[in-house]
């Protein structure tokens, strides 16, 4: 892959938006150069300008930062020449997030685990969800009322979502999302918040989508959460995370049906509409969804949940 330069109008422009920044946002004195992250992932900020100062901040300092991202996340280079490549894409992806943030002051973009990936090695990498041409519309949720619906609703304040998970190099946010969603149902059915096995799904599934037979479940290699769901309910239900742990590549079956702590009556896909999201959200519980990185824009794909056993 032919590596492009970064643009030095690109840089000048960035940096001009930087100064004009500073000459009107001052970060608190009484912050300490360690508290003041170079980068946070949603996160508050006191100012409307403190996360693109922290980003910006970053460009300027890159070489620097590179050294620190390699040593917190264990990174290891087999050449000099790849350890040069990967501080050219590190660079580019500060660009993007300067660019980013000034875009959007109200978010917070930067430095992650995965800064040194190109967009591509991020998708091939991670994104393995796979959408069948004609996805199974046998179980469409019927249309909600969306009167009256709160501005802000966020299950996780209702103690229904676990801590946040690290699929790794793995392929795998299909079988996250499935058990995101069912982690939620399972909370408000039995008050019990479970962290479920992901692995099973990779390991276990390999199930098909009826109306295309070729979208089927390959565990690190990608997978539909309507094929997962379909096999939940086959099979029995799903371990605990507990009792068949992540391990983050495709291993050999090891279910066992006497261990099952949650299990799937049912599924419904919701249409691609935000009030319909935002309405089955509220009323039915969390949804599993995914999306797809294109171009640095975020498109959301069909979004399912789980409906309650009356």
């Amino acid at each position: 892959m032919a590596r492009k330069e970064i643009a030095p109008s690109l840089i000048v422009s960035v940096l001009a938006f930087l100064a004009a920044s500073l000459s009107a946002v001052r970060l608190p004195d009484a912050l300490s150069e360690a508290e003041q992250p170079i980068i946070k992932q949603v996160t508050e900020a006191d100012s409307p300008h403190a996360g693109f100062l922290d980003a910006a901040a970053a460009l300027l300092n890159a070489d620097a930062e590179f050294e620190k991202f390699v040593g917190k996340h264990g990174k290891v280079y087999a050449s000099a020449e790849e350890y040069a490549h990967r501080l050219v894409v590190f660079k580019k992806n500060l660009v993007k997030a300067v660019e980013h943030q000034a875009l959007d002051p109200t978010a917070v973009h930067g430095i992650t685990q995965f800064s040194d990936l190109t967009e591509e090695e991020f998708e091939n990498q991670l994104l393995g969800l796979k959408i069948p041409h004609h996805l199974k519309s046998a179980n469409e949720a019927p249309l909600l009322p969306v009167d009256n619906l709160p501005q802000n609703f966020d299950w996780r304040d209702k103690g229904a979502v676990t801590a946040v998970k690290n699929q790794g190099s793995c392929g795998s946010c299909w079988a996250f999302s499935t058990t995101g969603a069912l982690e939620g149902a399972h909370f408000l059915e039995t008050g019990e918040l479970v962290s479920l096995s992901e692995q099973q799904l990779v390991d276990c599934d390999h199930q098909c989508d009826p109306s295309q037979t070729s979208a089927c479940d390959m565990g690190c290699n990608g997978g539909l959460m309507t094929n997962a769901y379909e096999y939940v309910i086959k099979a029995g239900g799903l371990e605990s995370e507990k009792e068949y742990p992540y391990t983050g590549t495709d291993g050999k079956c090891k279910f066992d049906q006497s261990k099952t702590v949650a299990k799937v009556a049912n599924f419904s896909t919701i249409p691609i509409n935000e009030n319909q999201i935002a309405a089955n959200l509220v009323k039915r519980g969390p949804l599993s969804g995914d999306h797809f990185s294109y171009n640095n824009v975020f498109i959301m794909k069909p979004v399912l949940f789980l409906q309650q056993r009356s």
